[in-house]
């Protein structure tokens, strides 16, 4: 796997995104992209940051050279100047940007790009997930800058489209009355890659390097208390990123404790940083110590699992249609998984894709997966709460 150089230059302008408000998510108006090549002259992934009060996660966009050459783009990212500079080094290399696909459906941080990305590359088609539609409001994509007359919904059946014989694809929609959760997991047969949004992720040890670009989140989350200097060191980096991802994944895991109002305002007087970089020396976090255990069981050297909003919330509603998609997908011939989020790639063989999907067997019980039931328990209320106001329904049968 090579690394390619994220970027010539390093001109801050190169990294300014001005449609950030549509998403007012950090790092708002700069954005930086690292480029890397996956499988040699073949795949290049394009990684981005986001995230809200610096818990930061990569979001990702992969690209595929197309035998005939040419090349598709799969879950774009922020179209910056340095991004577009970026793929135009694969175009002058490999050929056009031929297809673009956005295989979510309700995903709003992957389908703010595909129209401002569009508009960079005119002569692509589009391919979009079925079902699309967006929260709080509910509008047509060509709001959203798709353009009209070169923007179709994937079909059905994989064969009709112009990429077939390079590419398989299942599509996972669920109805969830008020929306929909579509995922189209695609698989590169040449390079033996399974290409995913959100269904599976990878957790790894280290901060992926896009955040070490700008470490500044991870250092800000590595501290215990508001007291605390920042200090950059690499057991910094590393601490603060594995606090960042239980924080991403579990929004309240078990070992994180939050401060008192009076606490908080106190400590923050006395903390050593009150720019507004630092929110003021406000920091509410308690991690305890026994954290580690919790992230430990999280990225279980870096197995794949399925998210836990998405185990509690959304998959159970459909298990059984979940798990066909899920043996689908296992029946193909890949070795390594690109998610848009956390790690990339990871090794992973069909038979651990599938029993990511484990929770939802009738057997559950016997599975091996290892989050700790105890990191659950917040998202287990927060799916109490919505049933309870009828925002969302019961899980249904696992039959």
């Amino acid at each position: 796997m090579n690394l390619q150089p994220h970027s010539h230059n390093h001109r801050p302008q190169d990294w300014f995104w001005p449609f950030w408000p549509a998403l007012p998510l950090y790092p708002y108006g700069k954005r930086r992209t690292v480029c890397r090549e996956i499988v040699k002259d073949t795949i290049w992934t394009f990684d981005q940051v986001q995230g809200v009060l610096y818990t930061v996660v990569p979001i990702r966009m992969s690209v595929i050279k197309l035998n005939a050459g040419g090349l598709l783009v799969y879950a774009p990212v922020a179209p910056t100047r340095e991004c577009v500079r970026l793929v135009n080094e694969l175009v002058a290399k490999h050929g056009e940007v031929k297809y673009i696909v956005l295989p979510t459906s309700s995903g709003l941080e992957h389908k703010i790009f595909v129209g401002p990305f569009a508009r960079k590359f005119p002569q692509a088609q589009v391919f979009v997930a079925p079902h699309q539609w967006s929260f709080p409001f509910n509008l047509p994509l060509s709001w959203l800058g798709f353009p009209q007359k070169r923007t179709q919904v994937l079909p059905e059946d994989s064969r009709q489209t112009p990429f077939a014989d390079e590419f398989d694809y299942a599509v996972l929609d669920i109805n969830l009355g008020r929306g929909s959760f579509v995922e189209v997991a695609f698989l590169h047969k040449r390079s033996h890659t399974l290409l995913v949004t959100d269904s599976v992720l990878s957790i790894s040890a280290e901060p992926p390097e896009i955040l070490q670009l700008e470490p500044y989140p991870l250092l800000f989350h590595a501290r215990d208390n508001a007291l605390q200097p920042i200090e950059d060191t690499p057991a910094n980096r590393r601490q603060g990123w594995q606090r960042i991802a239980l924080f991403a994944i579990y929004f309240r895991p078990k070992a994180l404790g939050l401060t008192g109002l009076g606490e908080m305002w106190r400590d923050a007087l006395k903390a050593p940083d009150h720019s507004p970089k630092a929110y003021f020396g406000f920091f509410p976090f308690r991690w305890q110590e026994n954290w580690q255990q919790s992230f430990a069981a999280l990225s279980a050297n870096g197995r794949p699992f399925v998210a836990p909003i998405l185990q509690v919330l959304i998959l159970p509603q459909a298990p059984k249609q979940v798990l066909n998609w899920a043996e689908t997908v296992a029946k193909w011939n890949f070795q390594q998984i690109i998610a848009c989020h956390f790690d990339a790639p990871f090794a992973a063989t069909p038979e651990q894709f599938r029993q990511a999907f484990s929770f939802l067997d009738q057997n559950a019980h016997s599975n091996n997966q290892t989050l700790l039931p105890e990191d659950l328990k917040f998202i287990k209320e927060l799916e109490a709460n919505l049933l309870k106001q009828g925002i969302a329904t019961p899980p249904r049968e696992k039959d």
